[in-house]
């Protein structure tokens, strides 16, 4: 129990640390190679900050625990738009283009009727895993094609890499802080799994709140790291990305390596709630900004689920 909490305690501290050299380096490596900070966001941060779903999910379906899994990618999806976004639209508002809410957050609310009709069966199967992981190829080579576009930004650049172009150095840094990202990050969920299973909790609450929460902390810590720092477009780039990771990514592994039967709450409420959250998104930012209002709005929404998880 003790070693437990104090996995907690250290995995949150690098957590913290690990997330703001991430955003530092991200948005330096952004403005090096002149790339859009969405880019970053979606394709470096999305998928960065997902590893820890994608690598628990694994771990869960070779170990015979799919439910883990399934319970990981939805409850991941909504912890990342019921909490990060949340959050860091309460502490700073945060401005979102209408070019975002026209393709990325299309191909997310798109990929996520994809995945809502493969399971409408009550079964992920590996052809299931296939179509997702198909559809996430997709996303990045969509990706690719916009990375090469010319895109001029507005991120200020420390007088040191205006002179001196340190590229070797920030790529470092950037890896090195997205390992110790994930590793803090399996260091919070290894010790809150073991505190839920101490109170013999099942393998889907415990994908659906402790797993999914404790994998999102990435996005979170780089969500309110971004956000102390403006960089607005990396926060929304980030939260779509690794949706868009954790519904053909991290979704698709467990129907490759183990196919299950899923059970019948997942999409009678899990997956209700994660459309809904996602539909939010554009209704938030009609004004092209989701406000501290919208913030709240999406907290309140989140503690509802929690409520139905633990008493109903």
């Amino acid at each position: 129990m003790l070693i437990s909490i104090l996995s907690l305690l250290i995995g949150f501290g690098l957590l913290i640390w690990s997330a703001d050299t991430f955003t530092d380096n991200g948005a330096k490596i952004a403005s090096i190679f002149n790339v859009s900070p969405l880019i970053i966001g979606l394709l470096i941060f999305g998928f960065g900050t997902s590893a820890p779903e994608m690598l628990v999910s694994g771990l869960a379906a070779l170990d015979g625990h799919p439910e883990l899994s399934i319970g990981n990618a939805f409850g991941s999806n909504i912890f990342n738009i019921g909490l990060v976004l949340a959050v860091t639209a309460i502490i700073y508002p945060v401005t979102v283009e209408k070019s975002v809410l026209k393709k990325e957050w299309v191909f997310l609310f798109f990929s996520s009727l994809v995945a809502g009709f493969l399971l409408m069966d009550d079964f992920l199967s590996f052809v299931d895993g296939l179509i997702l992981l198909g559809l996430l190829f997709v996303f990045l080579y969509y990706v690719y094609i916009e990375s090469k576009k010319g895109n001029s930004n507005d991120l200020e650049i420390p007088e040191e890499l205006s002179d001196n172009q340190d590229t070797g150095k920030t790529w470092l840094l950037l890896f090195i802080s997205l390992i110790i990202l994930v590793s803090s990050a399996r260091l919070v969920v290894w010790g809150g799994t073991n505190l839920a299973i101490a109170f013999g909790v099942s393998d889907l609450i415990i994908g659906l709140t402790v797993v999914a929460l404790g994998t999102s902390l990435p996005e979170l810590a780089v969500a309110i790291s971004s956000a102390i720092k403006r960089q607005h477009q990396m926060i929304i780039g980030n939260i779509i990305g690794s949706n868009l990771f954790n519904t053909l990514g991290v979704l698709a592994i467990p129907g490759l390596i183990l196919p299950f039967q899923i059970p019948g709450e997942v999409m009678s409420r899990d997956f209700i709630y994660m459309i809904a959250l996602t539909l939010l998104i554009l209704v938030l930012s009609l004004k092209l900004k989701i406000n501290r209002f919208g913030g709240i709005i999406l907290l309140v929404i989140l503690v509802s689920y929690l409520y139905q998880l633990v008493w109903i």
